[in-house]
């Protein structure tokens, strides 16, 4: 087996493991919070919780049917490789609130529901972005966003809001209750902001200008060790008027400590700048997400 092909298996099996825990984070806020103290949220969860407080029907079941119907269509639409770990998402969920929905029957924070909007949300949007930084998804309004963005020139955060606005509003012909309609708007804002949250920390990244007579070594053990590229630059010092070498570096901020522990032993003098960067593409880092648009023919 080639090196590649190991780091391959050990990345898919780390986001199945990461999307896991995702989806047991996002099963705690929703079966132990929300449910039972009548609060909706958004996407095909909300659906499945409005039809329980109607008719009955066990979240789990309507929650698998319903994304069972827009995976196929997904299916057909978006391709399969969009689709694999969102039915691995989809089917931890439906197992684990079966399993809660089944066995625990605490009702927390019965008296104090705000509360238990706020923590609920907190639990679901860390689930789904921790989910989404590992390349998954619940499923839901997600695959309903992107099946509309691929024909029509709409954002996907903007066709996930709308779905959630219209889904939680119509939990009040259920409830009766605008002050639980209210909550179920606190639980999108604060869910839509711990999903930025995860997804931001995940993907921080920062950069090192490393000028020290001893580049290559320092150079040769972070490619070694944190397993990052560097670049060597020209530069001339103003003030002494010397020649240098500067080291340029982009990591993960989690590999800050390595490679500063590395200068530290190589050569403490070394002259160091780290500063933290939005995002960075490429080898080692996220990918491009650049939306495909479709050449108009010419009359």
């Amino acid at each position: 087996m080639t090196t590649e092909s190991k780091a391959l298996i050990w990345s898919e099996s780390k986001d199945y493991a990461m999307i896991l825990i995702a989806m047991l984070s996002y099963c705690i806020g929703w079966a132990v919070f929300l449910l039972p103290n009548n609060i909706t949220t958004g996407g095909v969860a909300g659906v499945t919780s409005i039809l329980f407080w109607a008719t009955g029907i066990p979240v789990q079941l309507s929650y698998f049917v319903i994304n069972a119907v827009l995976l196929l269509f997904a299916l057909r639409i978006l391709g399969l490789r969009f689709c694999v770990k969102t039915i691995f998402a989809v089917v931890v969920l439906t197992l684990a609130v079966g399993i809660v929905s089944e066995n625990y029957n605490a009702h927390l924070l019965a008296d104090q529901p705000f509360m238990a909007a706020i923590i609920g949300a907190v639990f679901c949007g860390c689930g789904v972005g921790l989910g989404l930084s590992n390349n998954g998804s619940t499923g839901g309004t997600d695959i309903i966003a992107a099946i509309v963005n691929k024909y029509r020139d709409i954002s996907l955060g903007r066709v996930i809001l709308i779905c959630d606005v219209v889904i939680i509003t119509s939990s009040y012909f259920v409830l009766k209750d605008w002050e639980k309609v209210i909550y179920g708007y606190v639980v999108l804002y604060v869910t839509a902001f711990c999903i930025d949250q995860v997804v931001n920390s995940m993907r921080r990244s920062v950069q090192f200008f490393i000028i020290s007579d001893k580049y290559q070594e320092i150079g040769q053990r972070i490619n070694k060790e944190p397993h990052r590229g560097c670049t060597i630059i020209d530069a001339h010092g103003f003030y002494s008027g010397r020649e240098v070498k500067m080291l340029f570096v982009l990591a993960k901020r989690r590999q800050s400590d390595v490679i500063f522990r590395i200068i530290n032993e190589v050569d403490p003098k070394a002259f160091v700048s780290q500063s933290a960067v939005i995002g960075v593409y490429g080898e080692g880092f996220d990918r491009f997400k650049v939306r495909r648009q479709k050449a108009k023919a010419t009359q």
